[in-house]
């Protein structure tokens, strides 16, 4: 597996090819970011940001579709998760979008959609707004956990608090359990067993501590003014029988960022890139052209 180094200015960097799909990138002292790239030589970049608790894997039915269309797709590990390093603090969405821009400036990306679901959503939200969206051509939000997660005075919409302080304890109290509790929640559509084993494994893969974290940024973060300093196109793709980022947080997202379109999908739930996978894979090459 090639370890590559964003801080070692020494490292030239290799033409990508269809050989040469994964690995790390270093984005800090100590912390490895795992990276996976399909199709290098598609003729649009699509970069995917995953969400809470699973990894790029996630994406695996975009991953298999749309390289076939000519897009190069990457799909990044957040730092936690997946094959990626697991330090044991940086899971606020500055330190998770500085993650971001490292990728991108190791593989000088440009013109390119960021894409992100649910807390991967939130990252990219505040990529576009720490860094003016720099790189970005467009933007795509799946199931976003925007502008807020959970409920607020004059916000009264998403999980409470409370709720999620409860999926925090029950992180570190048997970690398992709560993975296959949300897991049960997380699709609309009929699920066969072993591809709820196959999502249960994904959230495996995280560290705990790295759950428990991102779950508190997702509890205590917002994105309000965030939204309003998008200039790019948007796509706001979102279940309209999602149970974790209910369907009103992407009203809020077409409503605060001016170029946006938002597609309701009537059949699916908080995971609909595989609910109605082809209406999203169709949605999004449409939109990006």
């Amino acid at each position: 597996m090639q370890s590559l180094h964003l801080t070692d200015r020494k490292v030239k960097l290799p033409r990508l090819s269809h050989i040469y799909s994964g690995y790390y990138i270093g984005v800090e002292p100590g912390v490895n970011i795992y990276v996976e790239d399909i199709n290098p030589e598609g003729r649009k970049t699509i970069f995917f940001i995953h969400g809470w608790p699973a990894n790029h894997n996630l994406f695996e039915y975009q991953f298999d579709q749309l390289p076939n269309m000519g897009y190069r797709c990457i799909g990044m590990d957040i730092r936690g998760f997946g094959k990626s390093d697991k330090p044991w603090r940086g899971y606020n969405y500055d330190r998770l979008a500085d993650d971001v821009r490292g990728v991108v400036d190791f593989l000088r990306l440009q013109n390119f959609t960021l894409g992100g679901h649910s807390v991967g959503g939130a990252i990219a939200i505040r990529y576009m707004a720490r860094y003016n969206g720099f790189g970005v051509s467009n933007l795509a939000l799946f199931a976003a956990a925007a502008p807020s997660f959970t409920k607020r005075p004059d916000f009264p919409y998403g999980m409470s608090k409370v709720d999620v302080t409860k999926l925090i304890a029950e992180t570190y109290n048997d970690r398992p359990k709560m993975l296959q509790e949300f897991g049960d929640m997380f699709f609309f559509q009929y699920l066969t067993e072993p591809f709820s084993d196959w999502f249960f494994q994904l959230g495996l893969l995280a560290a705990g501590w790295s759950t428990a974290a991102v779950a508190a940024s997702l509890r205590d973060e917002s994105l309000f003014t965030d939204l309003g300093t998008i200039r790019v196109p948007t796509l706001i793709l979102h279940g309209i029988h999602d149970k974790v980022c209910p369907f009103p947080l992407a009203v809020a997202q077409n409503e605060g960022i001016k170029k946006s379109k938002l597609v309701p999908f009537e059949y699916s739930g908080h995971g609909l890139f595989y609910d109605q996978r082809d209406e999203f894979n169709k949605e999004l090459a449409q939109f990006i052209g």
